[in-house]
């Protein structure tokens, strides 16, 4: 009978193609999807934090944001609140993977004959369910409070997965952290501290004509002002192109980047 460890490396059955990876990291998302059904305590957060924020920020400030018109401002900041609610919510994966780290369950994953990258590829492709519940939350409250759609079925589905697809590249930023640092907690801080400047320093919330010049410079290149233009205008009506663009260059760009980090992270991680 043979001995060999637990946290031994599999011998995997040739190279590994994309079809095989793209199915051991299905297998994987569906593993982290029945966790969620599982424990749907889980997904509080990205229940509570898009009701606070859309609430707070429509009723408490929207009156002097808007000089009083706050259906005219929910307009304005539903869609933005869409881009923070999902960026915020790509926090948890880091966290998440930090804490399995610690569980030994990346050495069972290295013992398997699967691909290298299908568990955090997998984990990622899980964390679709969060915004999906996340999005699902705003948009009911939006509509509950007076806000109106002004455009088709098609473009809305595709301002929702494009918000989807935002946060799943943004989230690899996170799961970087996460294969980093050690503690979960850690990868919490410095992703907020990520998301704030991003988000505060936006056309999220106030109109970018309303901002001082050098705010106006940096709104027009940040990647939350460019997926929230992109969304308002696949939503309220209005032009897309050039956000899209820029929200695409961006999301492509960050991916190119931080997964191979992630990667990298993780091989260091669970060797």
């Amino acid at each position: 009978m043979s001995t060999q460890p637990l946290t031994a490396h599999a011998e995997l059955p040739g190279r590994i193609g994309l079809a095989q990876t793209a199915q051991h990291s299905l297998a994987l998302a569906g593993r982290g999807v029945t966790k969620f059904m599982k424990s749907p305590i889980q997904l509080v957060d990205v229940i509570l934090t898009p009701i606070i924020s859309l609430l707070m920020f429509v009723y408490l400030f929207g009156e002097a944001m808007s000089g009083g018109d706050t259906d005219r401002y929910l307009q304005l900041v539903t869609p933005g609140v869409m881009v923070m609610a999902v960026f915020q919510a790509s926090v948890g994966i880091g966290a998440s993977l930090c804490a399995d780290a610690s569980t030994g369950i990346f050495d069972r994953f290295r013992s398997m004959p699967i691909a290298r990258s299908s568990p955090l590829i997998g984990a990622v492709l899980a964390d679709i369910i969060r915004y999906v519940v996340c999005l699902g939350t705003l948009v009911v409250l939006a509509l509950a409070m007076g806000y109106r759609v002004r455009t088709g079925p098609v473009a809305s589905l595709a301002a929702l997965a494009l918000l989807v697809g935002f946060a799943l590249s943004f989230s690899w930023i996170s799961v970087y952290l996460g294969m980093l640092i050690k503690n979960p907690a850690s990868v919490q801080g410095l992703m907020t501290i990520l998301i704030l400047p991003l988000t505060f320093a936006s056309n999220v919330f106030v109109p970018r004509d309303d901002m001082a010049g050098w705010l106006q410079a940096w709104s027009d290149v940040n990647p939350v002002s460019l997926v929230a233009d992109a969304v308002r205008g696949l939503l309220n009506g209005g032009p897309v192109a050039d956000s899209l663009f820029g929200t695409f260059a961006w999301m492509a760009g960050v991916v190119v980047v931080f997964f191979p980090l992630a990667m990298r992270a993780y091989r260091k991680n669970a060797g």
